[in-house]
């Protein structure tokens, strides 16, 4: 007797996770993770529970995916000029506090480290974002672009710092203006913040910042 050979199982559609991916998204931002679960993600979704469940066994699971895909920006970007990729940098924080996981992104910094079972992940997920915007730096260090003496961690405080609060600042009235401005903003951040590390004031430029400085 003649046996058929095992089906394969249904591939993933992808139209699904997207839809499962942004909702979770949408719904953590809104509700923070006292409001998230499984049920409510299916339901702004219009997908069945267990279809969620058969891609992602837990909420956490889904959450930290989720954020993953949509706010997991930090690109390890190398153009050969120091200043081309903090601008893409600045760029992607611009994109994302005005894009539509900007409020997760937000959520996320307020309640990361106190959800269950997932500070270890996303402590994961930020550490390789921070050493992508730190290679970032030090190829530039490295070419001469910068003093070699310049604190890493101060340069880029000061770009995420100022482009998240440009974002947080600005009057919903006006973030379409702020969306279309985004790349020139980007560029006199940039600008700005790298004439200073150059004409080199104590703070960013000698070193000698406390336990802060970690080249």
């Amino acid at each position: 007797m003649t046996t058929s050979p095992p089906q394969a199982g249904r591939p993933r559609d992808p139209d699904v996770d997207r839809r499962v991916a942004d909702a979770a998204i949408t719904l953590f931002g809104e509700t923070g993770w006292a409001g998230f679960s499984v049920e409510a993600v299916a339901k702004r979704a219009s997908v069945g529970k267990a279809s969620i469940y058969l891609r992602w066994p837990t909420k956490e699971a889904l959450l930290v995916e989720a954020l993953r895909l949509r706010v997991g920006i930090i690109d390890d970007v190398d153009t050969g000029s120091l200043r081309e990729d903090l601008i893409r940098l600045a760029r992607q924080i611009l994109d994302l506090y005005l894009g539509d996981a900007g409020r997760a992104a937000l959520r996320l910094g307020l309640e990361g480290d106190l959800i269950p079972g997932l500070a270890d992940q996303l402590g994961a997920l930020r550490t390789s974002q921070v050493r992508a915007a730190r290679g970032i730096v030090r190829r530039g260090i490295r070419r001469g672009e910068i003093p070699e003496g310049t604190s890493i961690t101060l340069l880029l405080d000061t770009l995420v710092g100022g482009a998240t609060t440009h974002v947080q600042t600005t009057p919903r009235e006006m973030r379409e203006t702020l969306r279309a401005d985004a790349a020139r903003y980007a560029e006199q951040l940039v600008d700005f913040l790298l004439g200073a590390v150059n004409l080199g004031p104590a703070s960013l430029a000698t070193g000698r910042t406390g336990r802060l400085t970690r080249s």
